[in-house]
């Protein structure tokens, strides 16, 4: 029946007169010129409009009484609607922040820090004001000097809560750095029988748990290949590596319940295994160290791994560590860890100011944006200048990825920082 009124009206009104094509210029708009002794293309329009209205009123009674109800299933889904949208979440549960566990020992030796204008300023304090909401310290069980001690670090750990910055505390549960390649003992405990270390362990952790009262505990740095070697190793010994972070986790919940539990992994490679490993160990977060010298340069598999990690175990995901070079130059005398073309993501990223800028731009966006569960990402080495002068064999093998050029001024990677709205 709409189209019977259509036809009526369209044919009462008349049809519009002719109108020749004028010109035909390459890239520009067709000309038309009205034919005389045809309706005038001005009535034509004025009359149209009301066979629009007309057509418009007829066609909604005609739908609303003809339309199915049940959706056409072949109809395509609109493209701008995501699946499944990220749920926002409040700012408080985010973790944007650097590792700045060398800061105490950097600046007892006399080092300044600038601001982008050359302004003299405290390093923590720039860095909050930055975007940054959490500062990340290792600790570890018994140093040979004081650095990264328990002593050390709590009374960092005090300065941090007076800026009101978020601890997050990387546990090594050893005497030194602990990695993938290395996860030695400390010296008090070697010799112990397994009982006793993993009595050991949890009495340590639930102390330095109450002195710190950190907001993430990491358990153990990197441990792909497990802790507290031999006892602990994941491949030698699986059941006693888990046996040991159950403990410690066990003493984590008894002593600072609401804080939140890391596993930290190196690299993406993996990552899936480890991770399936330890299910029945209780924890929160998923931390993953990415550097793309070691772990690849295709982010968009890193964000794939992370999405798939905390889909499948329903935990947290963050970048525990990474780190970019503003230049493959040096300022001291000690070789850099990157300092090579093919060590970096090239062309998208080049080591310049602007390249670490866009990369951390992206790792944060990934982290905050675009992982559902993701809570944020924590740069290494900030700190990390040539500190003991230019000519230190035994000085920064980090100046070029800090977040301060040779000169000690903050570089422009930091106004990519921002806490989630």
């Amino acid at each position: 029946m709409f189209f019977c009124w259509f036809y009526f009206l369209y044919s009462y009104y008349g049809k519009p007169g002719k109108r020749e094509r004028l010109a035909e210029p390459a890239n520009e708009k067709l000309t038309y010129q009205q034919v005389p002794g045809e309706m005038c293309f001005l009535c034509y329009q004025m009359k149209q409009r009301w066979i629009k209205i007309v057509a418009l009123f007829l066609c909604a009674g005609t739908f609303h009484s003809c339309q199915d109800p049940t959706p056409d299933p072949e109809l395509p889904i609109d493209p701008e609607v995501p699946e499944d949208p990220i749920v926002p979440v409040p700012e408080a549960e985010y973790f944007i922040g650097t590792d700045l566990s060398s800061l105490p020992e950097i600046e007892a030796a006399g080092t300044i820090f600038y601001n982008t204008e050359g302004q003299l300023v405290d390093a923590v304090s720039l860095l909050k004001s930055m975007g940054m909401n959490t500062i990340r310290l290792r600790l570890w069980v018994d140093p040979q000097d004081e650095h990264s001690g328990l002593a050390e670090v709590k009374a960092f750990a005090e300065r941090l809560r007076s800026a009101r910055l978020k601890l997050w505390l990387s546990v090594h549960y050893s005497d030194t750095w602990a990695d993938p390649g290395k996860q030695v003992i400390p010296a008090a405990w070697q010799g112990l029988s397994f009982p006793s270390l993993k009595d050991s362990v949890a009495s340590y952790t639930q102390r330095v748990a109450q002195t710190l009262q950190p907001d993430i505990i990491q358990l153990g740095n990197e441990i792909n290949s497990g802790l507290l070697h031999p006892q602990g190793d994941r491949n030698a010994q699986p059941e006693q590596f888990l046996e040991l972070l159950i403990r410690a986790t066990q003493a984590v919940r008894e002593t600072t319940p609401e804080a939140r539990i890391m596993l930290h992994y190196a690299g993406i490679a993996g990552a899936d295994a480890f991770f399936d490993e330890v299910a029945e160990v209780d924890y929160d977060q998923i931390g993953l160290s990415y550097y793309p010298r070691w772990h690849g340069k295709d982010l968009a598999d890193l964000k794939t791994t992370l999405r798939r990690l905390s889909e499948r175990h329903e935990k947290e995901v963050l970048i525990a560590e990474t780190a970019y070079p503003f230049t493959l130059d040096w300022a001291d005398w000690t070789n850099n860890l990157v300092g090579l073309e093919e060590q970096v993501i090239l062309p998208s990223y080049p080591a310049s100011p602007q390249g670490q800028q866009d990369f951390i731009s992206v790792i944060q966006s990934i982290t905050t944006r675009e992982v559902a569960l993701g809570r944020g990402f924590c740069y290494w080495g900030a700190e990390l200048v040539a500190w003991r002068g230019p000519e230190a064999t035994d000085g920064s093998p980090w100046e070029n990825q800090a977040l301060f050029d040779f000169e000690h001024r903050a570089l422009p990677v930091l106004d990519a920082i921002e806490l989630p709205q």
